[in-house]
C-alpha cells in the first residue's frame, strides 16, 4: 500500500538513483563540582582527626573522616547547626582544624591583618593559591578602608602590601584609579555599612573555597554535589532515558526500560481520506498539525486526558498539501500546497487569512522567521523567497542552486537561514555576513531538521542513511542511523524524548523506528500502519507522545505500553469526526 504509481506528484518522493557500540555520550551532562580544583589540594597539610585512615563501604575507597567531614558541612549548610555540631562531638572528627576555624571566623569578623597571619600558619605548599587567597583578603581590605574614606590606610595596603604579591597587576591598576574617584568601586554600597560587610564577606568566603584546596575549606555543597553527580551518570547510562529529572530518587538506582519509550498505539486519527504526508506537534504542545494528498490540513487539538480530538480541517489547497508549520507563537499555521500556493491560517477559527504566491512560480518548502512576522519558502526556479505577513515580498534570490529547495528553515536567531541548494549540498547562509558554509553529504538529500537548540542539524539521504551533523562553526558528523527503509518516498525523521536524546524516522516497509541520539543504536521498531511512514514528530511538552503519519491515510499516536488496551478501541478518531471544515477562498 505503500507503492505509488509514477503519476505521484514529483515532490511526494525523492528522486530515483540511476544505476556505534553502546556506550558513553561524549555530551555527559555530568560535570566538576564548582568546589576547589587548586593544585595545592594534593599539597595541603591533612586535617589531624581520628579515623584518617578508615575506610567505609563494601569496596573500601571512602575515607571515613572525609565522609563525616561532608555529612557535617551538608548540616551546617542545611541550617541544622546543632546536629553538625553534635556529629562533630560524637565521632570526634572535627570539620575544620584550629587553625582552619581560626581563619575562617577572622575573615567573618573582618580582621584582614590576622586573616594574612594564619593564612601562612596553615601550611599551604602551593604559593600560587597562598598568593591568590591573600590579595583576595587584602583586596577586601582595602575596600572597607576606602568605604570608609580612610584614603592613606588604604593606599598603605595596596602599595606595601598587595603590590609585593606581584599578581593581577590589572586589578592593582583599577584598584588605584579607584584612590581618585572612589565613587568608581563604592558608590554601589549601601548606608548600612554592617550589612554590606557581612554580604561581602560571604562572598569572600566563597571565593576562598575556589582558590583553596578542598581538604582545607570543605565545599559547602560537596555533598548535593556528589549526589547529583551520581545521579546524572546513572541517567547519562541509562540508554532508555526518558523521563523528567524529578522522576529519580536516591532510594535507588536508576534504570529506565523500553516501557519509557512510545511504543504503543494509543490512538489511530482517520479523518484524512489520502496519504498523510507530513505532521507536527505545536511547541507547546497542545495541538497536532497535519498534512495530506487529500488536498486538506487537519488542526488537531490535544486533551487534558491525553486524547486527540479534530478541532479544524482546512480546506481550499486545489493540490496535495505537502507540508504544514506551526508559527513560533502556535497561533498560526502555513500550508505548503505542492507547486501551488502557500496559505496562512488562524488556529482558533481555523479561517485563511492570507495566501503567498509569485508570478509563474511556485512554492515547494516553506517556513516561519523566528518571530512570526515574515515568511520564506523554496521555489520551484530553485529560488528562495520571502514575504512579510500581509504578503509583501521582501527579497528573492537564486544564488548557485542546481535543484528545487525541497526543505528550508531559519535558525531561532534569525542568523542562519538552511535550505538545500543541490543534490547532496545543504547551505548554511549567514544572512548578517552574507557569507555561506556548505555541507557536503555522500548522497542526495531528501530532507533535514533542525535540533531546538539549532545547534545540529538531522539530515536524511537517499541511500537510506540519516546523519547527525553538528552546525556549530566548521560542520562535522555527529553520528549515523540506519535500518529503515528508504527507496523512492521522501521520509522525515525528527528529534525527540528527554533533552532529545533519541531519533525517530518513518519508512517506506510501514514501520515507526527510534534510535538512541549519542550511540547510534536501534532501539525499537513500531509496527502497526499499513503503509510507508512519510512523517514522525515527537511532542515537544510529552516525552511520552509519538505521531507517526502514513501512506495508509492514518496517523499513529505513540504512547506508552502501560494504557489499557480496552480504551485505545475507544480512542479511534474516525472520519465521523464533529470538527468543523473550513474553506479557503483565498481573500
Amino acid at each position: 500500500m505503500g507503492v505509488v504509481e509514477d503519476t505521484e506528484p514529483p515532490l511526494k518522493r525523492a528522486k530515483r538513483l540511476v544505476g556505534e557500540p553502546n556506550g558513553f555520550s561524549g555530551n555527559s551532562s555530568v560535570r566538576p563540582c564548582s568546589v576547589n580544583n587548586s593544585l595545592g589540594d594534593l599539597m595541603a597539610r591533612p586535617l589531624t582527626s581520628q579515623g584518617d585512615d578508615q575506610t567505609i563501604g563494601s569496596k573500601g575507597v571512602i575515607k571515613k573522616s572525609e565522609f563525616v567531614r561532608i555529612i557535617t558541612r551538608a548540616l551546617y549548610s542545611l541550617g541544622y547547626d546543632k546536629t553538625g555540631a553534635m556529629l562533630e562531638e560524637e565521632s570526634g572528627i572535627s570539620l575544620h582544624n584550629s587553625i582552619i576555624k581560626a581563619f575562617l571566623q577572622q575573615v567573618k569578623d573582618g580582621k584582614w591583618d590576622e586573616s594574612v597571619k594564619t593564612l601562612h600558619r596553615i601550611g599551604l605548599s602551593d604559593e600560587k593559591a597562598v598568593k591568590s587567597a591573600s590579595f583576595l583578603l587584602l583586596e577586601q581590605k582595602f575596600l572597607e578602608l576606602l568605604k570608609f574614606e580612610k584614603i592613606l590606610d588604604a593606599l598603605g595596603t595596596l602599595r606595601n602590601e598587595m603590590v609585593p604579591l606581584r599578581i593581577n597587576t590589572k586589578r592593582v591598576h583599577e584598584l588605584a584609579s579607584s584612590l581618585i574617584s572612589p565613587s568608581s568601586l563604592v558608590s554601589h554600597t549601601s548606608s548600612a555599612p554592617g550589612k554590606e560587610s557581612v554580604n561581602s564577606r560571604s562572598k569572600i568566603l566563597e571565593e576562598l573555597q575556589n582558590l583553596l584546596p578542598a581538604s582545607v575549606i570543605i565545599p559547602e555543597k560537596r555533598l548535593e554535589c556528589l549526589v547529583e553527580n551520581s545521579l546524572h551518570i546513572q541517567r547519562d547510562s541509562c540508554v532508555f532515558h526518558n523521563t523528567l529529572d524529578s522522576d529519580l530518587s536516591l532510594y535507588t538506582d536508576h534504570q529506565c526500560g523500553k516501557h519509557q519509550i512510545p511504543s504503543q498505539t494509543v490512538q489511530i486519527l482517520a479523518s484524512h481520506t489520502d496519504e498523510v504526508w507530513f505532521l507536527q506537534f505545536s511547541h507547546n504542545g497542545k495541538y497536532l498539525a497535519s498534512s495530506s494528498r487529500d488536498q486538506t490540513a487537519i488542526i488537531w487539538e490535544i486533551n487534558a486526558d491525553g486524547k486527540i480530538s479534530l478541532k479544524h480541517t482546512l480546506v481550499g489547497h486545489q493540490k496535495p498539501v505537502i507540508a504544514i508549520l506551526w508559527s513560533p507563537d502556535d497561533r498560526q499555521v502555513l500550508t505548503c500546497g505542492a507547486e501551488e500556493v502557500i496559505r496562512r491560517w488562524d488556529v482558533d477559527s481555523g479561517d485563511c487569512v492570507q495566501m503567498y504566491e509569485k508570478g509563474g512560480i511556485s512554492p515547494i518548502s516553506c517556513g516561519w522567521y523566528p518571530d512570526g512576522q515574515g515568511i520564506i519558502a523554496g521555489m520551484t526556479d530553485r529560488s528562495i523567497c520571502m514575504w512579510d505577513l500581509d504578503g509583501r515580498e521582501i527579497e528573492c534570490w537564486k544564488g548557485q542552486r542546481t535543484q528545487k529547495v525541497s526543505d528550508i528553515a531559519m535558525t531561532d536567531d534569525g542568523k542562519w537561514l538552511v535550505s538545500v541548494c543541490k543534490d547532496s549540498v545543504i547551505s548554511l547562509f549567514d544572512r548578517e555576513a552574507t557569507v555561506e558554509r556548505l555541507i557536503e553529504e555522500e548522497d542526495m538529500i531528501t530532507s533535514f531538521s533542525l535540533s531546538n537548540d539549532n545547534k545540529y542539524l538531522l539530515v536524511n539521504l537517499l541511500n537510506q542513511e540519516i546523519r547527525l551533523w553538528n552546525i556549530e562553526g566548521d560542520p562535522k558528523i555527529v553520528s549515523s542511523y540506519k535500518g529503515h527503509r528508504r527507496s523512492r518516498f521522501i521520509i522525515r525523521s525528527c528529534f525527540g524524548g528527554y533533552k532529545q536524546a533519541f531519533i525517530a524516522s518513518g519508512s517506506e516497509d510501514s514501520q515507526v523506528y527510534i534510535w538512541h541520539r549519542s550511540t547510534g543504536k536501534l532501539i525499537i521498531e513500531l509496527p502497526g500502519h499499513a503503509g510507508a511512514v512519510n512523517c514522525v514528530s515527537w511532542s515537544p511538552t510529552n516525552l511520552h507522545m509519538l505521531a507517526s503519519a502514513s501512506d495508509d491515510g492514518t496517523i499513529r499516536i505513540w504512547g506508552l505500553e502501560r494504557i489499557n488496551q480496552q480504551n485505545q478501541k475507544k480512542q479511534v478518531q474516525g472520519s465521523s469526526s464533529n470538527g468543523v471544515i473550513h474553506r479557503c477562498n483565498g481573500n
